[in-house]
C-alpha cells in the first residue's frame, strides 16, 4: 500500500469516526503539498485493505493484556533498580496502578481489570489501603463518573518530586522499551517536578507525592477567601489583657514562687550544711526563672490576634463561670521548653476492647469513657482519689471493674444509645455531656441529674465525633454520611449541613471565636467552615492518610492535625498551608491538646505513647527557613511512654500545677 493510499485511508478512518474537521484539514495540508492534486473518493466502509488495517489498530488497542504486560514490565524495573534512586522510582507505581485499573474498566474489560487489580494490589495496601477499598467498587464505566472519588482521580494529576536523574532514567526506560501504552498514562496523570542534587525520601519531604489538578484549583480558589481567624471581643481574655489583670498575676505569682525557691533552698543548706550544692540548686533556679521570664517576654511581644464579632448568638454566661474562667487564668502557668508540665495518668482496666472512646473534663475533675455495649460511664476523680489504693487494687482486681467490694459502682452509669458509643465528650463547665453513636443519634446527658435529656436526630449513619463549642450551648457533628453539622441545644434539627468531603468525616473541632469548625476526613484532607453561611472557606492538603485529630491554637493563629499514619501537621489557617510537619509518632494519632497559651501541643496516639511539642519555636523556624525554602521536621520535646497501653484521650490544663490527663485503653 503506496503513501497516498495510506493517507486516504487515514481521511476516510477520521471521517467514520466523525473527526470531520480534523479530516478537513489533512485534506487541505495534502493538497497543497500536491500541486492542487485532491483526494479520490474512497469507499472506507467496504475496502477489505483499510478495513484491514483499521481491524488491526482498533485491537491494539483494545487489547486488555497490553495493560498488564506495560505495568508488570515496569514494576520489575523500578523494582530492580539502584537502591539510590529506587524509591523515587516507586513513587509512579501507585498513580500508574489505579488509572490502568480504571481504564480497563472504562474500556468494559471488567474481569480483566478485576485480574490486574487483585495481581498488584499487595504492593500498594500498606500506604493506600481505604483508597483500594474505595476503588474495588468500582466495577463498570458509570461507577467511574458516579463514584465522586473515582471521578476526581480521573479528573486530577499527581504532583511527584522526582531528582534529575531518576527523571532520565524513567524516560530512557519508557522510550528503550517503546512503552507507549505506560507513556501516555504518565504523560496524562502524572506531573513532575524535577529537582538538581541527590535523591530525597517521601519521609523527609511532606509534600513528594500531591494531588493537582481540577481539585487542587478548587482548593486554590477556595483558600483565597478571607477568614476572621482572630478572638472574640469583649472577651475575657481581652477584658484580662488590656486591664493588665493576667500579666500583673502572673508575674506576681512567678515573683512568689521565686522568693519561695530561695527560702526553701536556705533552709536546706541550714539543716544539711551543705552550702555548695545549695548554692548551685539557687543559681540553677535562677537560671529556671531567667529563662521563663525571656519564654513569657517572647509571648507577649508576638502580635495579638485581632478582635472579632461573633456569627452566632453566644449564650451569656453565668457570673459563677465567668469567675471560674477569670481564677483559672489568673492562676495559668506559662510553660515552655523549660518549663514543662507535669504528669497525671489514669487507667482503664478490665475493658475488654470496649472503650471507644474517652473524654476528660476542662478542670481535670471528671472522665468519661464510651463504650461498645452502648453505655457510657462517668469517673469523678475526686471520688476515686479519696477511696484510697487498696480500693482501686481490688477494683482493679475484680472481675467487673465497674464494682467496688462494697457494691458500689465506682462511676455513673447512662444508658440510651442502642448502638457502640464512638465520642463522649463534656460542655465548658462540665456540666453536660455529649455523645455519638453507631445508632446514628447524638444524645444530650446531665452531670448533675445523671439523665439523658435530649435525643438529635439527623445524621443517617454512624456519628463518629461531636463536640461543644468553646462557650457551649452549641456543637457540632460528623458522621459516615460524609457531613458535618451544626446543633443547638435547644432545637433537635441541626442549623447547619457542610457536605463537601469525599469520604467520611473522622473529627471536627470548633474554632476559639467559634464562627467557624473543622473537619477531618477519610479523604485526607482537612476542611474549615462558616458556621453562618454553611461555606467551605479554607481545604488543607498534605495528609497521606485519615484525618482522625484536630486541634485549635488558643489564639485561632494555628490548627493541628493528626492522621491514621501517625504524622502531625501544623497549619496556617490564614494561607492553608502546612508550617511544618511533626514526626515522631509511628501510629494513630488519636487526640491533640494545645496548652492554655498556646506554646506547646500534646499528642496521643495508638503507638503507646504521649509526646509534648514546642510549637512556638517550630512557627518560628519555619519563618527563617523559608526565606532558604528549607522544610522544617519539628521533634517532640519529651515523650511518656504508656507501657502497652495505646491513648485515646488527653487534656491539657493549668491551675496552680499543670497536668495531662491520659485516659488509657
Amino acid at each position: 500500500m503506496d503513501p497516498e493510499q495510506i493517507n486516504e485511508f487515514v481521511v476516510g478512518y477520521l471521517k467514520k469516526k466523525g473527526f470531520s474537521s480534523a479530516a478537513k484539514d489533512l485534506e487541505s495540508y495534502h493538497h497543497q503539498n500536491n500541486n492542487g492534486s485532491s483526494f479520490t473518493s474512497v469507499d472506507y466502509h467496504n475496502d477489505p485493505e483499510l478495513t484491514k488495517l483499521i481491524r488491526s489498530f482498533s485491537q491494539q488497542e483494545d487489547d486488555p493484556t497490553r495493560y498488564r504486560e506495560g505495568y508488570s514490565k515496569l514494576r520489575s524495573w523500578a523494582y530492580n533498580s539502584l537502591d539510590l534512586y529506587k524509591h523515587e522510582l516507586l513513587r509512579v507505581m501507585y498513580p500508574v496502578f489505579i488509572h490502568c485499573y480504571m481504564d480497563l474498566v472504562g474500556k468494559g474489560h471488567t474481569q480483566e481489570a478485576r485480574t490486574f487489580f487483585n495481581s498488584f494490589r499487595k504492593d500498594h495496601e500498606m500506604v493506600h489501603l481505604r483508597d483500594l477499598q474505595k476503588l474495588e467498587g468500582v466495577l463498570s464505566p458509570s461507577h467511574l463518573e458516579e463514584m465522586e472519588f473515582a471521578r476526581s482521580l480521573r479528573k486530577s494529576k499527581v504532583n511527584i518530586k522526582f531528582c534529575q536523574y531518576s527523571y532520565e532514567l524513567l524516560l530512557q526506560y519508557l522510550h528503550s522499551t517503546v512503552s507507549t501504552l505506560m507513556l501516555g498514562i504518565i504523560n496524562e496523570h502524572i506531573n513532575f517536578q524535577v529537582y538538581s542534587g541527590q535523591p530525597t525520601s517521601s519521609s523527609d519531604d511532606i509534600e513528594a507525592v500531591t494531588i493537582v489538578g481540577s481539585f487542587q484549583d478548587t482548593a486554590n480558589h477556595i483558600n483565597q477567601k478571607e477568614i476572621q481567624w482572630g478572638l472574640l471581643e469583649d472577651s475575657l481574655e481581652d477584658r484580662l489583657e488590656k486591664t493588665g489583670g493576667l500579666l500583673s498575676d502572673s508575674e506576681k505569682g512567678q515573683g512568689e514562687s521565686k522568693d519561695g525557691d530561695a527560702d526553701d533552698s536556705k533552709k536546706r543548706s541550714t539543716e544539711i550544711g551543705k552550702q555548695g550544692s545549695s548554692l548551685k540548686k539557687l543559681k540553677k533556679d535562677k537560671a529556671g526563672n531567667a529563662t521563663a521570664k525571656v519564654a513569657r517576654l517572647e509571648t507577649i511581644t508576638v502580635s495579638p490576634a485581632p478582635r472579632v464579632k461573633p456569627e452566632l448568638a453566644l449564650p451569656v454566661m453565668s457570673t459563677d463561670v465567668e469567675q471560674s474562667i477569670l481564677e483559672d487564668l489568673r492562676n495559668r502557668v506559662q510553660l515552655s521548653s523549660v518549663a514543662m508540665p507535669s504528669v497525671s495518668f489514669y487507667t482503664f482496666v478490665n475493658t475488654h476492647n470496649g472503650l471507644n472512646c474517652s473524654s476528660i473534663s476542662h478542670d481535670g475533675s471528671l472522665v468519661a469513657g464510651g463504650f461498645s455495649d452502648s453505655s457510657i460511664k462517668v469517673w469523678d476523680m475526686a471520688k476515686i482519689g479519696q477511696a484510697g489504693s487498696g480500693a482501686l487494687q481490688a477494683e482493679n482486681d475484680s472481675s467487673d471493674q465497674s464494682i467496688r467490694p462494697n457494691g458500689r459502682r465506682s462511676y455513673t452509669l447512662l444508658l440510651g444509645h442502642s448502638g457502640p458509643v464512638y465520642s463522649a465528650t463534656f460542655s465548658p463547665p462540665g456540666d453536660f455531656v455529649l455523645s455519638s453513636s453507631a445508632d446514628t443519634t447524638i444524645r444530650l446527658w446531665s452531670t448533675k441529674l445523671n439523665a439523658n435529656l435530649v435525643c438529635y436526630k439527623g445524621h443517617n449513619y454512624p456519628v463518629w465525633d461531636a463536640q461543644f463549642s468553646p462557650f457551649g450551648h452549641y456543637f457540632a457533628s460528623c458522621s459516615h454520611d460524609r457531613t458535618a453539622r451544626i446543633w443547638s441545644m435547644d432545637r433537635i434539627q441541626p442549623l447547619r449541613i457542610m457536605a463537601g468531603h469525599l469520604s467520611d468525616v473522622d473529627c471536627v473541632q470548633w474554632h476559639p471565636n467559634c464562627n467557624y469548625i473543622a473537619t477531618g476526613s477519610s479523604d485526607k484532607t482537612v476542611r474549615l467552615w462558616d458556621v453562618q453561611t454553611g461555606e467551605c472557606v479554607r481545604i488543607f492538603i498534605g495528609h497521606r492518610s485519615m484525618v482522625l485529630s484536630l486541634a485549635m491554637s488558643p489564639d485561632g493563629r494555628y490548627m493541628a492535625s493528626g492522621d491514621e499514619d501517625g504524622t502531625i501537621m501544623m497549619w496556617d489557617l490564614s494561607t492553608a498551608r502546612c508550617i511544618t510537619p511533626l514526626m515522631g509518632h509511628n501510629s494513630c494519632v488519636w487526640s491533640l491538646s494545645y496548652s492554655g497559651e498556646g506554646s506547646l501541643l500534646a499528642s496521643g496516639s495508638a503507638d503507646c505513647t504521649v509526646k509534648l511539642w514546642d510549637v512556638t519555636s517550630s512557627t518560628k523556624l519555619t519563618k527563617a527557613e523559608e526565606k532558604n525554602g528549607n522544610s522544617n521536621r519539628l521533634r517532640s520535646l519529651r515523650t511518656f511512654p504508656t507501657k502497652s497501653t495505646p491513648v485515646h484521650a488527653l487534656r491539657v490544663s493549668y491551675a496552680f500545677f499543670t497536668r495531662i490527663n491520659s485516659t488509657i485503653l
